[in-house]
């Protein structure tokens, strides 16, 4: 996570990408929870509108994550956060095949103040390679080889709830912005977590990346993280909670 968290500004110049969370990648939380269709067959892939409240470095806003099929086997994954000074939207094509996730292409456009970026990638699982365009330094264009079971930042926040529940290892390699990186979480315990305005028992998993923490919170029966927090510095900077979930 690849939120987080992982895990865009509004623009008239030049604008800095907003880090994505891994959320993750990054996050999600629901109101009306339909848990138990959900929780009848974990692994299956359903669509889903969740939505969140968003703090984003410092302000409050709304996070939308939806899920929608795009025809046959391939999936829309999507993630959009809207703040009085950022705005951030990420999308993500992929196909299910059979047990794995395969990332065919994604986007990733954010406005801060008055900076803008726009980043889009490409996977061809045909010649086992990704490619990334629009403002990515010529480093981090690719090519980077593709490995089976790899995984976009979001599809790494679509993961962790899956494996949570499945008790498999949290262990990802992530090939997103022009790069492949190993990607571990750990559980780190058991919390209580406000869904809906109700308190639910959740999974907590955590992973570090020098000054960076993500946490992410896994209630059973979800298919996406209850909460996504991102910390740098020992400070927040992203927090997503979900609210509600059809």
């Amino acid at each position: 996570m690849t939120m987080i968290v992982t895990t865009t500004p509004p623009a008239t110049t030049t604008r800095r990408r907003a880090r994505k969370p891994v959320l993750l990648a990054a996050g999600c939380l629901w109101l009306a929870i339909a848990m138990p269709a959900f929780a009848a067959q974990p692994a299956a892939l359903k669509p889903f509108t969740a939505t969140y409240q968003a703090n984003y470095l410092g302000l409050h806003g709304t996070g939308t994550m939806t899920l929608v099929q795009s025809g046959g086997d391939r999936w829309k994954y999507s993630l959009e956060i809207d703040s009085a000074i950022a705005q951030l939207s990420q999308n993500t094509l992929f196909e299910a095949d059979g047990g794995q996730w395969k990332p065919l292409s994604n986007s990733d456009s954010s406005i801060l103040l008055i900076k803008k970026s726009s980043r889009q990638a490409n996977y061809d699982w045909n010649r086992k390679e990704a490619r990334w365009s629009g403002n990515v330094k010529p480093d981090r264009a690719g090519p980077i080889a593709l490995r089976a079971g790899d995984l976009d930042a979001m599809l790494i926040n679509l993961a962790i709830p899956r494996d949570v529940t499945a008790g498999k290892p949290l262990d990802y390699r992530m090939v997103d912005d022009g790069r492949a990186k190993q990607m571990s979480y750990e559980v780190v315990g058991q919390d209580t977590v406000q869904v809906a305005g109700k308190p639910q028992k959740a999974t907590k998993v955590s992973r570090s990346d020098g000054n960076k923490q993500t946490v992410i919170w896994v209630v059973a029966g979800l298919p996406v993280p209850a909460r996504i927090l991102q910390r740098k510095d020992g400070k927040d900077e992203m927090d997503l909670q979900l609210t509600s979930l059809h």
